[in-house]
């Protein structure tokens, strides 16, 4: 098995994609496999047809790497890949679209409303935010309603700060996610499917020195403090692996995914989104819940990556449905 990792592109989160990229790459050769990592530009295709990999791990982030663009190439080129399909990428990558389709399978996701830029040229900037602060109320979450990385990300808590946070989120898309804040615990719960059946890992909870899990909390190594496995009593933890299944099945997704929650002093996980190409960085979630369910992060991407090349040349196979 010959296995290529794809990193980079263009987007926001490049050099995040690079840092998950390199240690996949050292991980998957640490479990023996051959291994190579590509960035994506203009010479990509050329090298995947001169020399077609068993299969191929895409790791970019942000838009292109996760809104199913590239898995639609991947499939016209008839390559096996790790990871969900273009379909079900591009409803997760949505964050208003994954929200409605999760609480329409029953999770609690908090109150929100997309609003392109265009309205806020159309209708007043004004009129509008104040519609927003007397529906939702404060505090307020504001984020580009694509893309990773807390990038745009911001945490509104008086109506004064809300023009600026919009204007911050529309920098990274042409729209804006606004829902209400629920304060709690942070925590990521990352799935995946072996041997046909779907399965939780450990919750990782996460606890940000600045308060907020923006990029620097991120990405920064001793901005925040993760539990691996979170501290949560045993019935919470069984409620938020539940929730990121539940998430991961309605939203149609493949191989690996990780939910983020927000869990409220009464104990109930809060939808807040899903990430069909986790980070895979030194700081990253989802190897830190790899290794709090003793597993190894090589060994594992491996086993799934022989896995996807059972679908061989057909690679649009669905998920595991339970």
């Amino acid at each position: 098995m010959t296995i290529v990792v794809l990193a980079g592109g263009l987007s926001h989160e490049r050099d995040v994609s690079l840092r998950s990229g390199r240690r996949v790459l050292d991980a998957l050769r640490g479990a023996g496999t051959e291994t190579r990592l590509l960035d994506v530009d203009s010479a990509l295709l050329s090298r995947l047809e001169a020399d077609r990999p068993s299969v191929v791990v895409p790791l970019l982030h942000g838009a292109s790497g996760e809104d199913g663009a590239l898995r639609d190439v991947l499939e016209l080129l008839g390559l096996p890949y790790l990871g969900s399909r273009p379909s079900a990428c591009r409803t997760a990558f949505d964050k208003p679209s994954a929200k409605a389709v999760v609480a329409a399978a029953g999770l609690a996701t908090p109150a929100s409303v997309a609003l392109p830029h265009s309205t806020f040229r159309e209708l007043g900037a004004s009129a509008v935010l104040d519609a927003i602060v007397g529906s939702l109320g404060l505090p307020l979450m504001v984020k580009p309603a694509r893309g990773g990385s807390s990038l745009g990300a911001v945490v509104v808590r008086s109506a004064g700060d809300l023009p600026a946070a919009m204007v911050g989120s529309f920098s990274y898309g042409d729209t804006a996610l606004v829902e209400q804040y629920v304060a709690g615990t942070e925590v990521a719960v990352a799935v995946l499917e072996r041997d046909g059946r779907a399965e939780a890992l450990p919750a990782v909870e996460i606890v940000p020195d600045s308060g907020f899990y923006d990029y620097t909390a991120r990405y920064v190594a001793g901005a925040t403090e993760f539990f691996a496995p979170a501290r949560l009593s045993a019935d919470v933890a069984e409620r938020c692996a539940q929730a990121a299944l539940d998430a991961h099945r309605a939203l149609g997704l493949r191989d690996l995914s990780r939910t983020d929650l927000i869990v409220d002093p009464a104990g109930l996980p809060w939808f807040l989104e899903v990430n069909v190409a986790p980070g895979m960085t030194e700081t990253s979630l989802f190897p830190q819940a790899v290794a709090a369910a003793g597993l190894d992060l090589g060994e594992l991407l491996a086993e799934l990556a022989a896995a996807a090349t059972t679908r061989g040349a057909d690679p649009r196979t669905e998920g595991v449905a339970g």
